[in-house]
């Protein structure tokens, strides 16, 4: 299971681990954190240390009910930093977490790696044709709505049937038009509930059935900290137990803002399955 990233294969046989920068004044987490270049730079280097695989930026907050944050604005908020990682270390992976084309082109253009799509082309439908252009490995999520009305659509008869349903036509699409590395995220938190989320990593080895790489995203969210009763800055434990979880159920791709313990989640996990 390989992803072609800048011309290189990535081995997804062994689980890797993606570390999050998020450039927005207003993540449910660390926004606001990285403002300045300095600040970039130490935490990027932090991370590649620590051995993530990938860098995740992201300019506009997905959380629920995130403010709206304008194409050209996310663009001059993202590219500076794809430009000064590049820079620093030229060698680094970037994804880029975009929903719109334009950002997405952009990015890419700027040396970006992977794209990140909250939506899966929901909210732009020019988004395939971009990747099947640039033919980079594309992140495909599954969410209803937008971050501003996602909490809203949580209504399912068969929540994994029907993400499996969303999976597959997305799938379908993108082989259409000739997009070749794909990777499936089920969007935890994304226009579901704490029990759906629960749900959905519980079965999660049902989506190996499209044979795709699976991406898991649980780090320091609120199926975490609203079930422990406890705070973002608190979820570190239970987002290792989770990725543990991930793990065994099948995912390729921790999605963390804590490098360190993922790939000691990994590595263990590896040594548990040698």
């Amino acid at each position: 299971m390989f992803i072609n990233c800048k011309g290189s294969l990535i081995d997804l046989t062994i689980p890797k681990v993606m570390g999050i920068l998020n450039v927005t004044p207003n993540s449910f987490f660390d926004g606001g954190k990285y403002k300045n270049e300095s600040e970039i730079i130490l935490q990027v280097e932090k991370m590649i240390s620590e051995g993530a695989d990938f860098i995740d930026i992201g300019a506009y907050s997905s959380k629920p009910s995130a403010e709206f944050v304008s194409e050209q604005e996310e663009i001059e908020r993202i590219v500076p930093v794809i430009k000064l990682i590049l820079k620093h270390f030229p060698d680094t992976l970037l994804s880029i977490d975009a929903f719109r084309a334009k950002v997405a082109e952009v990015s890419i253009e700027n040396g970006a790696a992977i794209i990140n799509d909250i939506a899966a082309g929901e909210l732009d439908e020019k988004m395939f044709d971009i990747i099947a252009h640039h033919n980079v490995p594309y992140i495909m999520m599954h969410m209803r709505g937008n971050p501003q009305t996602m909490q809203s659509l949580t209504q399912y008869d068969n929540i994994v049937k029907e993400m499996l349903f969303y999976f597959s036509e997305k799938v379908s699409k993108a082989r259409s038009l000739g997009i070749n590395d794909l990777i499936l995220d089920p969007g935890f938190g994304f226009a579901k509930t704490t029990d759906q989320n629960y749900e959905v990593l519980q079965k999660m080895e049902l989506f190996n059935i499209l044979k795709l790489p699976i991406l898991a995203g649980v780090s320091r969210k609120s199926m975490i900290y609203k079930t422990l009763g406890i705070t973002p800055q608190e979820a570190l434990n239970g987002t290792t137990f989770l990725n543990t979880i991930a793990l065994t159920k099948g995912a390729k791709i921790l999605r963390v803002h804590d490098v360190k313990e993922a790939v000691e989640c990994v590595a263990l996990f590896n040594k548990m399955n040698l």
